[in-house]
C-alpha cells in the first residue's frame, strides 16, 4: 500500500465551531484544511432565526480575515424548532442566508433543548423544503427517555425517519454521524444508481475508531463520550464498510465538537469529541487498514459535494504515512484553557503533509 496519497481538498459536512474563544482556537483546523464545511447551529444561543445566523456569520467571517484565509467556504445552518416560520425559512434560503436546515430532536445532545418535540407539526415545513430543495440535516436519535441510549438511532429511523421519507420522497435528507448497522442498511435501501440521490449519511472519524467498550476500557473515558454514543463492534465494522465503499451516499462529516478539557473531565461531562486537529489522518488510517485508499477521495472530497450540488475543489492536499504514530497535542484557547483533541485507542500513522 502507498505511504503517500494526494486528494482533492476535502469537505467537512458536519462540524461544530462553537463560539467566542473556542471558535477562534478551532477555526484554523477546519478552515486551513477543508474546502467547504457545514457549521452546526446548536450554539449556547441556537441559530433559530436569520438574524442570529447573520450575526454568527459576521463573527466567522471576521475570524477568517484575522487568520488570512480567503479560500475556505463556511456553510451556515438554520436550527429547526416547532416555531420555525415558513416565510422566514423561504426568504432566508432564497437570500442564501443559510445552506441547510438542521433538525435536533429535543434533548438528544449538547444545546438541543430547543429542538423538536412534535415531528408531525413539521410536515408543512418539510413540504416547503421539498419544493425549494432545501437540505434537511438530521441528528437521528429518538428523544424518548424510555428508549435505551444504544438503541436511539435505530428507533428513530423506524419510528420517525421512515414515515418522513414515505411522505416526502423528494426531500433531500442527510442522516448525520451514523453509528449503526441499521443506519447503513437504511441508507443503502434508499440508494439506486438509476434514480437521483435523496438520502445520504455523514460518518465521523471517531465512530470509525472506537466502539462502546472503548469508552469504559480503562476507567470511564469522557473524551470518548459523544452523541450518538459509540455502539457495539459489529456496528463499527458496518460503518467502516460503508465509509470505505466509495458509494455516493456516504461522505465525510467530522462532527468535531470541542469542549474545554475541564468540562469534559467534570462530573457532568458534555457530549462531544474534538477531532479536527488529526481528523484526516484518522480517516486515512481506516481506509489504509481496509486497503481502500483508492476510495478515500470519493468519501472525503467528491460524494458530499455531488449530493449538495457544490463544486469539487481544484486544490489538493497530501497525506503521508510515517513510521511513528501520531503525537496529538492539546490545543489552548486564547485565554489559555485546554481543549483535548481525540486520541484513537490504536496507533495512527497518517497525517497531513505540511510545507
Amino acid at each position: 500500500m502507498p505511504n503517500k496519497i494526494t486528494i482533492k481538498r476535502p469537505n467537512d459536512f458536519h462540524v461544530h465551531l462553537r463560539e467566542g474563544s473556542i471558535l477562534k482556537s478551532v477555526l484554523p483546523f477546519t478552515a486551513n484544511v477543508f474546502h467547504h464545511a457545514v457549521l452546526m447551529p446548536n450554539l449556547t444561543n441556537p441559530l433559530t432565526s436569520i438574524a442570529l445566523i447573520k450575526e454568527y456569520k459576521q463573527f466567522v467571517e471576521e475570524e477568517l480575515k484575522r487568520i488570512n484565509n480567503k479560500t475556505f467556504i463556511p456553510l451556515f445552518t438554520l436550527y429547526l424548532t416547532n416555531e420555525t416560520e415558513l416565510d422566514e425559512l423561504k426568504e432566508g434560503y432564497k437570500n442564501n442566508d443559510f445552506f441547510a436546515v438542521k433538525l435536533y430532536p429535543s434533548g438528544v445532545t449538547t444545546n438541543s433543548s430547543s429542538g423538536i418535540t412534535n415531528f408531525d407539526s413539521l410536515y408543512p415545513v418539510f413540504e416547503s423544503m421539498e419544493k425549494l430543495n432545501i437540505p434537511l440535516l438530521i441528528h437521528g436519535e429518538d428523544p424518548s427517555c424510555e428508549t435505551d441510549i444504544f438503541d436511539k438511532e435505530s428507533v428513530f429511523i423506524e419510528k420517525t425517519l421512515i414515515p418522513i421519507r414515505k411522505r416526502f420522497q423528494n426531500l433531500r435528507i442527510t442522516l448525520e454521524h451514523i453509528t449503526t448497522k441499521s443506519a447503513v442498511e437504511y441508507i443503502l435501501s434508499e440508494y439506486s444508481e438509476q434514480k437521483p440521490l435523496k438520502s445520504a449519511a455523514t460518518i465521523t472519524p471517531h465512530h470509525l475508531h472506537i466502539n462502546r467498550s472503548d469508552i469504559f476500557a480503562v476507567g470511564l473515558n469522557p473524551h470518548y463520550y459523544c452523541m450518538p454514543i459509540a455502539k457495539r463492534e459489529e456496528h463499527r465494522k458496518a460503518v467502516i464498510k460503508a465509509a470505505v465503499s466509495g458509494l455516493p451516499p456516504f461522505f465525510l462529516g467530522t462532527d468535531s465538537a470541542p469542549h474545554l478539557k475541564s468540562c469534559k473531565e467534570s462530573s457532568l461531562s458534555p457530549a462531544g469529541i474534538f477531532n479536527t486537529p488529526n481528523a484526516l489522518g484518522l480517516y486515512a488510517q481506516i481506509f489504509d487498514e481496509e486497503e481502500k485508499l483508492d476510495s478515500f477521495e470519493a468519501f472525503a472530497s467528491v460524494n458530499g459535494a455531488a449530493f449538495y450540488g457544490l463544486p469539487v475543489s481544484d486544490e489538493t492536499i497530501t497525506l503521508i504515512k510515517e513510521e511513528k504514530s501520531q503525537d496529538v497535542k492539546p490545543i489552548l484557547t486564547e485565554d489559555m484553557k485546554e481543549l483535548a483533541a481525540f486520541i484513537s485507542p490504536k496507533p495512527v500513522f497518517w497525517k497531513l503533509e505540511t510545507n
